[in-house]
């Protein structure tokens, strides 16, 4: 329940343990962007449209990532609250567009949850034939919400374990591709694609068109500010957190990417593959050496579905603390564990809806059900980081970003360019997003706003010992 400030405002109170550091918060971070299987899925994706240039347009997507981030990191030490995104737009754009950016996040995670899971067989199948399918992803669902029961500590040290294994998994491929160099650096300007077994340039046009995906394989970063109510100094540190898990990300998806496009034995081979890294493995680094990489993004996977479990639960348990659901569901949701100081019962729904969506919705439905989710979101933040400033607004009490409102400006823009594509080449993705979002605005005004007496009262952020 909330209690009072020293200021006389009401505030949330300390109920989740504030156990982790600095360091730690990075660490499930991490985990949860799970770089090495960004390099292995979605980066290949870039490599096969653009060639060399794949490169370039990485570079570009992490430059753009960095106004993300610096709305990410002064939103966070602004309102350092558990519940993330929803926060921020209920306070600074308004409840109904709160609760509807929280149906909205809450959706699509609870279904990256299944899509990620799911592709964990496909590694896992590269090793044992036998654990290739659907229901090695669903197994991984069950047994990763059970880790994701202990306290936050030792999942922080779990998923860093886990993060370490995949790090060195693309540091196997930069080696072998920074020790057998076929062209130069130049390369990284060179825009191609393999038609027909021929290599034919590509125009500027490509690399920009690509640069969104390069943006959504670096996304992530944001998701310290679900763990901000179980880290030590955590006003002071968020933003800090933020930006370090943004570098480290970047570094580490394109650092492998430069050495697969240094390294490969023919560029022509390389972008008429299917699978490009794999290609790349077998052939400088032998079928064996694939299979223990393809074993190490398979962690990767299963790492990132704990860290992932680990935020949506806070979510949950943040909107129940607003009291956002009857009273009985609102109990159980906000409930804390006494000993593992975890919200056990968000923990385990989460677990068991991504259980449900992985075991009988379609794969390219839940792709379909996820693609433009993260464009709403990174529009919502944005917006809210433009009224972050107004007159008598609450003030960072850690972080402050640089050019302010240059970075929200430059986010809104990109996304309005990404809305554009997704509307030429993806209608469907658009329209779950926006039903998605309707659907939230609709449970506000039915169930929320006839009660806002005693619901969604938004109180102030947890005062820490040192803050006070």
């Amino acid at each position: 329940m909330p209690g009072p400030t020293p200021a006389g405002r009401v505030a949330y109170q300390q109920e989740l343990h504030r156990a982790l550091s600095m360091k730690e918060n990075i660490l499930i971070t991490l985990s949860a962007v799970t770089p090495a299987s960004s390099v292995f899925i979605i980066v290949p994706t870039i490599l096969l449209g653009v060639g060399g240039a794949s490169v370039l347009t990485m570079l570009v997507g992490g430059f753009a990532a960095i106004f993300v981030a610096l709305c990410y990191a002064e939103l966070s030490a602004t309102y350092p609250i558990t519940g993330g995104e929803y926060t921020w737009a209920a306070r600074l754009l308004g409840k109904p567009v709160g609760f509807a950016i929280f149906m909205l996040t809450l959706v699509s995670a609870v279904l990256i949850i299944a899509v990620i899971a799911l592709g964990t067989g496909e590694y896992l199948g590269v090793a044992w034939e036998g654990l290739g399918g659907k229901w090695i992803g669903v197994a991984v669902i069950v047994v990763t919400t059970f880790v994701a029961l202990l306290n936050i500590r030792t999942n922080a040290w779990v998923t860093g374990i886990f993060l370490a294994v995949e790090i060195a998994a693309v540091a196997v491929v930069a080696v072998l591709g920074f020790v057998h160099v076929e062209r130069g650096p130049a390369e990284f300007l060179h825009a191609q694609v393999a038609t027909g077994g021929v290599l034919a340039n590509v125009g500027v046009g490509a690399v920009v068109a690509l640069v969104p995906v390069a943006l959504f394989a670096y996304n992530g970063y944001g998701a310290a500010i679900y763990y901000v109510e179980e880290t030590k100094n955590a006003a002071k540190n968020i933003g800090r957190v933020i930006i370090v898990c943004l570098f480290v990300t970047v570094a580490v998806e394109i650092i492998p990417l430069a050495a697969v496009v240094l390294g490969a034995p023919s560029m022509t081979e390389l972008l008429s593959s299917d699978a490009p890294m794999n290609y790349f493995l077998v052939a400088r680094g032998g079928s064996t050496l694939n299979v223990v990489v393809s074993i190490g993004i398979a962690i990767a996977i299963i790492n990132a579905v704990i860290a992932i479990i680990l935020q949506v639960a806070r979510q949950l348990f943040a909107s129940a603390r607003d009291r956002s659901w009857p009273d009985p569901i609102d109990r159980v949701l906000s409930a804390v564990h006494p000993k593992l100081h975890t919200p056990v019962a968000a923990t385990l729904v989460v677990g068991a809806c991504a259980v449900l969506a992985a075991s009988f919705v379609p794969l390219d439905w839940l792709i379909t059900a996820t693609g433009a989710g993260v464009v709403a979101i990174y529009l919502a933040v944005a917006l809210a980081a433009l009224r972050l400033r107004r007159p008598g607004a609450r003030t960072s009490a850690g972080y402050r970003m640089p050019l302010w409102p240059l970075p929200p400006i430059v986010v809104i823009a990109m996304m309005a360019y990404v809305t554009y594509q997704l509307a030429v080449s993806a209608l469907s993705q658009l329209i779950v997003a926006a039903a998605t979002i309707v659907i939230g605005a609709v449970y506000y005004y039915a169930f929320i706003h006839p009660r806002r007496g005693e619901r969604w009262q938004l109180a102030d952020p947890i005062v820490e010992a040192d803050d006070r």
